[in-house]
């Protein structure tokens, strides 16, 4: 269910999102990493995603993000979970004075995806790169690196 600008106002500046992180590596180990085009986050490096919907089961979440953000089928049951990860920012999509707390599902999954192919509705561009140089990198938002820092 998608709201209405009004309500997801409101709740942006009332409650924590609940969302899922996908956590893309090809082949090679590398990471895919879009640039982000809305707050919060924005003009970072940062992992696909999106929010959990109102009535949608884990398992559609899941596989309606994969379609969104990589534009591939792929089920829930094929990612490793790596559990759960708080994201705390001092805006929002709809202004610096609304706070956004995410509450996200972290899920590594490995395919093999031609950039030219990715949607661009939440990135402006997107990148494959190793776990070191995106750790090392200070254009890759810190909650990116989170995934990682502990792997």
């Amino acid at each position: 269910m998608f709201l209405s600008t009004d309500t997801f106002k409101q709740i942006i500046d009332k409650t924590p999102l609940i969302s899922i992180d996908l956590i893309v590596k090809n082949s090679q180990g590398n990471v895919l990493l879009g640039k982000r085009t809305n707050a919060p986050a924005k003009h970072y490096w940062f992992v696909p995603g999106g929010r959990i919907q109102k009535n949608e089961s884990l398992n559609s979440a899941f596989a309606r993000l994969c379609k969104e953000e990589l534009g591939i089928q792929v089920n829930r049951s094929d990612a490793r979970f790596l559990g759960p990860y708080e994201h705390f920012y001092n805006d929002s999509v709809f202004s610096d004075d609304i706070s956004t707390h995410y509450v996200v599902l972290g899920y590594e999954l490995t395919v093999d995806i031609e950039l030219a192919n990715l949607p661009a509705a939440q990135h402006a561009e997107y990148q494959w790169i190793s776990p070191d140089a995106m750790l090392a990198s200070e254009s890759v938002h810190p909650h990116t690196k989170l995934y990682f820092s502990v792997s």
